[in-house]
């Protein structure tokens, strides 16, 4: 964790992000991100990140919803062989 100063910046308020936490977390220099306060914690997301995760699980959903479809279970239900599985 590190600890830095507030600074005034304009009229508005500025955090400086140190150099090794913005290189771990991958902020580049003019990206922009999203603010908001939580619980008084005022939290940063960084919002292509955010996107490219969302666009990379709808991905992966759709892959195994057209995998899944190769397959039939024969009109036999989940709960039906879970419970054929235990005897």
């Amino acid at each position: 964790m590190s600890e830095v100063k507030i600074g005034r910046w304009g009229k508005n308020l500025a955090v400086r992000l140190p150099h090794d936490l913005a290189r771990s977390a991958g902020v580049m220099d003019g990206e922009r991100v999203d603010l908001e306060t939580r619980d008084g914690d005022i939290v940063i997301h960084r919002s292509h990140a955010k996107r490219r995760v969302q666009l990379d699980a709808q991905a992966a959903m759709a892959e195994i919803l057209a995998e899944s479809r190769k397959y039939s279970l024969g009109g036999i239900g989940i709960r039906h062989l879970i419970d054929e599985g235990r005897r």
